[in-house]
């Protein structure tokens, strides 16, 4: 109860006195991140990289020891093998077979099958050829660039250019934050793990709209007030919600990351951190930049002239 009584109080936090701190950590991070991605790489998924990908199950505990003994003879280049769960009865077959075109994953396949023999349920087998892992490695960064670029049309027509620029500043922070995160810790990338950036995208984009709506009421509301003050003054006023928010997603988050399985674990992953980094930079990104900013004058200009400067 104190928690919840301390979280849902007026604060008065001096967020904008840490922007220096905060630029480096930024920056520090986003260096790092460009570094994993360029250096270490991605664990690609079937989706991306092709190769064939089987879930198997059985009565007793699989020994993986002896089930990559037997495996050893199939001529498919790196095969991974992973526990699926706590039982140990569940286990994920991986193989890169990336070159194989569709009819010799098949005999792939189908040779694992006879390998590994009858006494196992196959609950999953899918296989990607490498041409449709380059398409859907496109047809990936494609949609992530046009979900950043329609973002910041959308605070640039809801609010004007500086909070645009501020709102795509933190979404790119995000991104590049996030996926070398995830180069970092060679989590599987696959088509869930955009799915789970895009997500990422839409709250931390959520939370800095409900951030740049308080800075816009208050430039109207407090004319004579610092801009310094101003801005911390507006995250202050919606801090309680932005940890209210953030908690809650946080807690479903966790849940997912615990129990999801090792199916959902990028996907949950990306998730979990996307709401910390999200909440990180609505603030002290997308907020905090518009400091850079004489946001008045712009209020003023607008009031005075309402169609812009004109010739």
């Amino acid at each position: 109860m104190r928690i919840f009584n301390w979280i849902t109080k007026d604060t008065n936090i001096d967020f904008m006195g840490a922007r220096k701190l905060t630029y480096a950590l930024s920056a520090l991070m986003m260096v790092l991140a460009v570094a994993s991605m360029a250096f270490k790489g991605f664990n690609y998924g079937i989706d991306f990289s092709g190769g064939i990908l089987m879930e198997i199950s059985s009565d007793q505990v699989i020994n993986l020891d002896e089930l990559r003994n037997k495996l050893d003879g199939v001529d498919i280049g790196e095969i991974n093998l992973q526990t699926i769960g706590e039982s140990g009865k569940e286990v994920m077959i991986r193989a890169q077979a990336s070159g194989m075109d569709e009819k010799s994953q098949m005999a792939a396949i189908k040779q694992i099958k006879e390998i590994i023999g009858s006494d196992v349920q196959y609950n999953k087998i899918e296989l990607v050829g490498p041409q449709v892992g380059d398409e859907l490695k496109k047809a990936g960064v494609i949609a992530s660039v046009i979900a950043v670029l329609g973002i910041t049309l959308y605070i640039w027509v809801r609010f004007e250019w500086q909070f645009a620029l501020g709102a795509m500043l933190g979404l790119v922070h995000d991104l590049v934050v996030t996926v070398g995160l995830l180069s970092a810790f060679g989590m599987d990338f696959s088509l869930t793990t955009i799915a789970a950036i895009l997500t990422l995208a839409g709250y931390s984009v959520n939370d800095t709209v409900v951030t740049y709506d308080r800075i816009r009421e208050n430039l109207r509301k407090y004319k004579s007030m610092p801009q310094y003050e101003l801005l911390n003054k507006s995250i202050n006023d919606i801090f309680s919600r932005t940890l209210l928010t953030g908690m809650t997603t946080l807690l479903a988050a966790i849940a997912l990351f615990i129990f999801g399985g090792d199916t959902l674990r990028s996907f949950s992953f990306t998730i979990l951190w996307g709401v910390i980094i999200g909440t990180y930079s609505s603030i002290y990104v997308s907020a905090v930049f518009l400091n850079l900013f004489n946001l008045k004058a712009t209020q003023e200009e607008k009031v005075i002239n309402p169609f812009g400067n004109v010739d």
